[in-house]
């Protein structure tokens, strides 16, 4: 039997933005039933890195692979659902929960053709999984913050990915809510679920993370397991006293917030990313 293929495989790629390059030479992988974090202070490359990966970014060297595909053939772009920081769902928008989620359905079917029934099933156990099958039919600008954080990732839920890329799933919420979207992301890990994560917070997902990749002036600055990361901590603060490259997003009991959503606008322009 043929094993499955990487979901992501980098292979010295680069990626930016016409003739500037942010990214060069990146050597990563994503394998099946991984959850990656991926670190990094704000103009290290990492949301270059992310965009380039969903071709919002030039791919300007290197091999990048999705699924086993390279990205410039790859069309399966349902089979990578991206909940993004920023969410959309403003108060001036009229729409359920059930209607967000559904929105996740269009590209599996001709856009003349109504829901089915496999549609509503998946668009219901979408918002199972994350916890809100009581508030499927109410306006989602009558939730939290948190809430609505959990209705995007319904939505890339519904388009059944085999690969979830989150950005910044934790930032910007309050405590309750971080724990309430953690033990949602522990649950789809525990189903099977793999896992892209940006986060400058750690902390909040240390029981679901296996591997962390950081990022570092647009060259891969660490890739190894939690406990692996811990010991590289160590030995940077060892060697450079109380400093160190990653400021410390990682270590138990101590949650840093080191900056704006790495594809917040805002945060790129002050960090030139």
């Amino acid at each position: 039997m043929t094993p499955a293929p990487s979901l992501i495989e980098l292979r010295s790629a680069s990626f930016g933005y016409g003739d500037r390059s942010i990214v060069s030479g990146v050597h990563v992988t994503v394998e099946p039933g991984e959850v990656v974090a991926l670190l990094g202070p704000n103009g290290s490359g990492k949301s270059t890195l992310v965009k380039g990966l969903l071709g919002l970014a030039d791919h300007q060297g290197g091999e990048v692979l999705l699924l086993g595909v390279p990205r410039d053939r790859f069309r399966e772009h349902t089979r990578i659902g991206y909940v993004p920081q920023r969410h959309s769902l403003s108060a001036s928008v009229r729409a359920t929960v059930a209607e967000i989620v559904a929105v996740g359905r269009l590209p599996h079917r001709p856009w003349w053709k109504p829901a089915s029934a496999e549609d509503r099933a998946v668009v219901a156990e979408s918002i199972d999984a994350v916890g809100l099958s009581d508030r499927a039919d109410e306006e989602v600008a009558s939730l939290s913050g948190g809430q609505q954080r959990r209705v995007l990732i319904a939505r890339a839920l519904a388009g059944r990915p085999d690969l979830l890329v989150m950005d910044e799933p934790t930032a910007g919420v309050d405590t309750a809510s971080q724990h309430a979207l953690t033990d949602v992301l522990a649950r789809l890990v525990a189903g099977g679920t793999s896992m892209l994560v940006v986060t400058h917070e750690l902390d909040a997902l240390h029981d679901v993370v296996t591997r962390i990749v950081c990022m570092d002036a647009g060259h891969l600055d660490f890739d190894g397991t939690p406990p692996e990361y811990e010991a590289h901590l160590a030995l940077r603060a060892h060697h450079h006293g109380s400093g160190h490259h990653h400021d410390d997003p990682g270590r138990p009991g101590v949650r840093r917030v080191l900056g704006g959503g790495p594809l917040d606008p805002t945060a790129q322009a002050v960090a030139g990313e």
